[in-house]
């Protein structure tokens, strides 16, 4: 009789291995009694247990290795699918670039218009400092995406090295096997066309363990072209930096040369609106300038407050100081800042001023607000040239 744990042990073995070990033991049922003595029977089923266990374990060895070969060969798909993500991300970053010195160009061919080249102008420079902001937050990400990269690239390396141990592990298993084997070979001379046929399964592990080491081979390399292609990703990014230093500088220059036009012509506006308001005053509020109107200063406590259109006149026999703000583009806040800066100027000039505001544009809220404030205010259209 068969003991329950020898079936057990074949049911878990390779159908031909199970059908030759069972011909084997049907075998030894025709010829037990030709054996010497039941101690010999007990060592050759010993013997043919440990057989069915070390090609369990043989096997199942096979299957980890097979199945951590295809994880690795999934892993490094992700990764070159990451790098091709990256280089996408890269050559969108570089079309960004080209519109951002085509739109630098534009920006450069309509500052020849003054009053609203220069609205234009302004928001262009916004968006563009928009754009840049959002230019050096996609560069920070794409740093952050680097580290990932290489985190993996590491895990990827420790994941060989313990495919690597197994793989040791699963030699000296085998060598293990082939010793067993050697010892049982006087034992089991009836065993021959079973060992053949343990053979053929050993050489099946050997191309499988061929087919691993060519895999693994194949993922080298693979990992070569990943370093490639982050190196090739890292001097892009070092050129797109470079790029960006060009443009910062640039826009320095232009917001020079804004800051430079933006003086000039408010002081144009203010000399016009000197020469211009006594006669405007005059006619639609009965003020009198007395002198001329010009631009000052005006000590406040330690501080100098500085005044764009200021003089004295009288209206209705009394003495007033005419306070006035002149800027290219007039809206609500600036209007509010005037009046703030009024009230300091009152706490030296008294409470009788006469308030203007003078522009070559007033936004619509602008002047609703000034109407309701009662502070007058001209276009620059009204004043002569």
């Amino acid at each position: 009789m068969y003991s329950t744990r020898l079936f057990r042990l074949l049911e878990q073995v390779e159908p031909p291995t199970r059908e030759a070990l069972i011909a084997l033991l049907e075998e030894f049922e025709k010829r037990s009694e030709e054996i010497a003595s039941g101690r010999e029977i007990r060592k050759i089923w010993e013997v043919l247990d440990r057989v069915g266990q070390e090609l369990q374990e043989l096997a199942e060895a096979q299957r980890r290795t097979e199945q951590r070969v295809e994880e690795l060969a999934e892993a490094q798909q992700r990764t070159e699918q990451r790098v091709e993500e990256l280089a996408e991300a890269q050559r969108r970053t570089e079309q960004r670039l080209e519109e951002l010195a085509e739109a630098q160009r534009r920006t450069e061919q309509r500052l020849e218009e003054l009053a609203e080249a220069q609205k234009r102008t302004e928001q262009r420079v916004e968006e563009l400092a928009e754009a840049q902001r959002r230019t050096e937050q996609r560069l920070e990400e794409l740093a952050e995406a680097q580290k990932r990269t290489e985190q993996r690239v590491e895990e990827l390396a420790e994941a060989q090295r313990r495919t690597e141990e197994q793989m040791r592990q699963l030699v000296e298993r085998q060598q293990q096997l082939e010793g067993r084997m050697d010892r049982l070979e006087i034992a089991m001379r009836e065993l021959a066309e079973s060992q053949r046929q343990t053979d053929q399964k050993m050489q099946e592990l050997a191309e499988a363990q061929r087919r691993t080491d060519q895999k693994m081979q194949e993922l080298a390399e693979a990992q070569k072209r990943t370093e490639q292609r982050l190196e090739e990703l890292a001097e892009a990014q070092q050129r797109t930096e470079e790029e960006m230093r060009g443009l910062t500088v640039a826009m320095k220059e232009m917001r020079r040369t804004v800051g430079t036009l933006q003086h000039t012509v408010g002081y144009m506006l203010e000399d016009r609106a000197c020469a211009g308001l006594p006669a405007l005053l005059k006619a639609d509020f009965g003020i009198e300038v007395v002198g001329r109107l010009t631009r000052d200063y005006v000590k406040v406590g330690k501080r100098d407050v500085e005044v764009n259109i200021f003089g004295k006149g009288w209206k209705d026999g009394a003495e007033v100081w005419i306070v006035g703000e002149a800027k290219t583009q007039v809206y609500e806040r600036d209007v509010k800042r005037f009046e703030r800066a009024v009230e300091e100027l009152k706490t030296v000039l008294g409470e009788n001023l006469f308030l203007v505001m003078v522009g070559y544009q007033i936004a619509p809220g602008a002047q609703q607000y000034l109407r309701a404030r009662g502070i007058a205010f001209y276009l620059s259209t009204a004043l002569p040239l």
